[in-house]
């Protein structure tokens, strides 16, 4: 089936009922409440060597990270007002978040999807524990482009914790969870593997730039957004995100921000408020297809294809143009549009690159300076 018939839907939970229906649409809500122990944090679990059958080590994880699973709700503005609507209400939004201790951070922080919390207050958003008990954020940051948000709690240390694992190691087969409230079923686990890396030509939105996905089965729905991935050693690999489906249901095909992605953005989100991002100035072809490059004299249909040069911008300052395929930055393979965009997105402003260039079916080195991406982003927000 072509990818373009397919419809990606971001998680919208409560608004994909229209705004807090789901409790209407379907039965009683699961109420599966997890006791926490006080000083209690969730460690990682033996290694998967052990003599342990499938079914078995799935309960093992599923019992070790679900204490630290919450789910989570926001009241977001209404939607501007139109003839059609003039009294237009707030939305009820609701998803998912894990409970972690970010690297040499003090304090307890939920993970979830920026899109599950934007544009509430922390005022207006309420963490429902395992155990039960309703927590309000202390602080909230986002991160629209790569779709990560961090909500600080005042509870002490007395919550539990989840494992950070090294989403760099996951491998396509390998077994996975994934944990969340689907249509406010809270505290559902799921079982799959991991179906493909890197994935990153998915249509999200607008704000959503950042892309590089883990692609798994585990059974994800509406409602699952920000909840965790996580691996037979009980470690999160990734937070779940978005759904390829025909009907807005699950269908086998689920994407998840990989946890490393996730800990570099939510650093820079504590101690600047913000991502530094680097970017070149210019509009890639959104995809790249084999009767393309064999008509500009490639062999294969690698790389990134440019269509737009904006003026002064890096790009214009290196003397690309229109047409160039960037097949490589510093010595490293660009795969596609979307690989050279995060690849770009985490290079500081300042840096120097060197570009291998298929121009005119010959290949040319151009040296250039990678520009700030938020000084420019009002300018480029369709390019890199």
């Amino acid at each position: 089936m072509s990818m373009k018939r397919v419809l990606f839907v971001l998680f919208l939970g409560a608004c994909a009922f229209g705004g807090g229906m789901t409790s209407v649409a379907l039965a009683p809500r699961l109420e599966t409440r997890v006791s926490a122990q006080p000083q209690a944090t969730v460690g990682a679990l033996a290694p998967t060597s052990d003599p342990v059958r499938p079914g078995d080590r799935f309960e093992i994880v599923a019992r070790s990270i679900s204490p630290a699973v919450v789910s989570v709700e926001a009241t977001k503005p209404p939607a501007p007002s139109t003839a059609a609507n003039a009294k237009n209400k707030p939305v009820e939004e609701s998803g998912s978040g894990v409970i972690v201790r970010l690297p040499n951070r003090n304090g307890l922080y939920v993970l979830t999807n920026n899109h599950v919390i934007a544009q509430a207050k922390p005022e207006q958003i309420s963490v429902n524990l395992a155990d039960g008990r309703l927590l309000r954020p202390a602080q909230v940051w986002a991160d629209p482009e790569s779709d990560v948000a961090v909500l600080r709690l005042d509870a002490g240390d007395n919550l539990p914790t989840a494992p950070m694992g090294d989403s760099d190691r996951m491998r396509v087969g390998q077994w996975v969870l994934a944990v969340g409230s689907p249509f406010g079923l809270n505290q559902t686990v799921t079982h799959g593997i991991i179906s493909a890396r890197e994935r990153g030509q998915v249509s999200l939105g607008s704000t959503i730039r950042i892309k590089d996905f883990l692609q798994t089965d585990a059974a994800i729905n509406p409602g699952s957004s920000g909840g965790p991935l996580v691996n037979m050693d009980g470690e999160v690999i990734g937070l779940n995100t978005a759904i390829a489906s025909q009907s807005g249901s699950n269908s086998g095909v689920a994407f998840s921000i990989p946890i490393n992605l996730v800990k570099r953005v939510s650093i820079q989100l504590l101690d600047k408020g913000s991502v530094t991002r680097g970017y070149l100035g210019l509009q890639l072809a959104a995809s790249f297809e084999p009767a393309d490059a064999l008509k500009l004299g490639l062999d294969r249909a690698q790389g990134a294809m440019i269509e737009v040069i904006y003026p002064d911008t890096p790009a214009a300052a290196a003397g690309l143009k229109g047409q160039d395929v960037i097949l490589q930055i510093d010595g490293t393979p660009i795969r596609n549009e979307n690989h050279l965009i995060n690849m770009v997105s985490t290079m500081p402003a300042g840096q120097k690159i060197r570009l291998h260039v298929w121009r005119e079916r010959k290949m040319m080195t151009v040296d250039a300076v990678v520009g700030d991406w938020n000084k420019a982003q009002n300018r480029f927000r369709t390019g890199q």
